[in-house]
């Protein structure tokens, strides 16, 4: 019977200090990533995440902001296309596909389709403003939504998240990630998809 009892607590002690070492083992903290600008957009597919939807539908209401701080909608962009946006300065992959999007705005422009990238900045017009001229971004307003109020209602899961809104102002597809927004299919599947 001692035998019994000093086996078990022997066992017992053996297992726990087996699962302390193993969890201590196991749990590192994670090494620091550093991000360059190769991580930023390596797109091989233009458009590859980009999902229509089948019964297209309005998104929800929300409101955001121009440059000077009045506040719209997506009503206000009535019979347009849209392609908006959902980014911020200090979100990687989103810097990396800035120009593209802008060139998609130079691109799309006459066709009455908007590329609206809406940052979630807190600093305000300035802050966009800045990374413009430091990142020679032409083509592209300063649209702003620096309490996430528009990426909430929208569902947006994370940055960048893009929304395509068709002529009579309803979601059609959603791509979450950065994209080749300016390649030729690109701009051809965004004519379709507005109407």
């Amino acid at each position: 019977m001692q035998f019994t009892r000093r086996h078990a607590i022997l066992l017992g002690s053996a297992t726990l200090a087996g699962g302390t070492l193993a969890a201590a083992t196991l749990w590192r903290k994670p090494e620091p990533r550093i991000f360059t600008t190769a991580d930023a957009l390596q797109p091989t597919t233009p458009l590859a995440s980009l999902i229509e939807h089948p019964t297209p539908a309005p998104p929800p209401e929300a409101r955001f902001l121009d440059n000077t701080g009045k506040s719209v909608s997506i009503a206000d962009f009535a019979g347009q296309g849209l392609v908006l946006n959902l980014w911020a300065t200090w979100c990687i992959p989103c810097v990396g596909e800035m120009p593209q999007l802008a060139a998609a705005a130079t691109a799309l422009g006459p066709d009455r389709i908007a590329v609206l990238a809406l940052s979630s900045d807190r600093g305000g017009a300035e802050i966009v403003r800045k990374f413009y001229t430091e990142h020679a971004i032409q083509g592209l307003d300063i649209w702003l939504d620096p309490k996430s109020e528009a990426a909430r209602a929208w569902h947006a899961r994370g940055l960048p998240t893009t929304l395509i809104i068709d002529r009579k102002g309803r979601e059609v597809a959603r791509l979450e990630g950065a994209a080749e927004w300016a390649h030729p299919d690109a701009l051809t599947r965004l004519r379709r998809l507005v109407g």
